[in-house]
């Protein structure tokens, strides 16, 4: 396997990215979290999809707009886990004294249809062990 970066800066580069990327065989999309891929998910589900590029998506989100698969932080946990931080502040301690916490839980969201459009079979084990499988 051979990882190679796919750099997009601005909305016109998109698709010219894709183009360039998908034109060599098996290639496959890591897509990582930022503002700008959760601005842009819409045109980046379509153009995985109309190249036939499976994709790993960053948060659940993206699944339930249309794309292959996710793996990323729980998006509800830290909500959770804020309250008690909230608690310790307002019985007296410090937030500067609060360590920062990284996300604890992590999910895999997978869509059947986006998969079977794509031409892929999913393998049981997979299918078990998804958080959420949207059909």
């Amino acid at each position: 396997m051979e990882l190679s970066q796919l750099s997009v800066r601005d909305t016109g580069e998109i698709e010219r990215g894709f183009d360039t990327f998908a034109s060599e065989p098996n290639r496959g999309l890591i897509v990582t979290a930022s503002t700008f891929t959760a601005v842009h998910r819409e045109e980046i589900i379509a153009l995985a999809a109309r190249y036939r590029l499976p994709a790993v998506y960053p948060f659940r989100y993206f699944v339930t707009s249309g794309g292959l698969m996710s793996y990323g932080p729980d998006s509800i946990e830290p909500f959770r886990r804020a309250a008690g931080y909230v608690d310790r502040i307002l019985n007296g301690e410090k937030p500067t004294d609060l360590p920062v916490q990284a996300p604890t839980k992590f999910e895999t969201v997978l869509n059947v249809r986006t998969a079977t459009d794509l031409g892929f079979s999913v393998p049981p084990t997979l299918l078990a062990h998804a958080d959420e499988v949207i059909k």
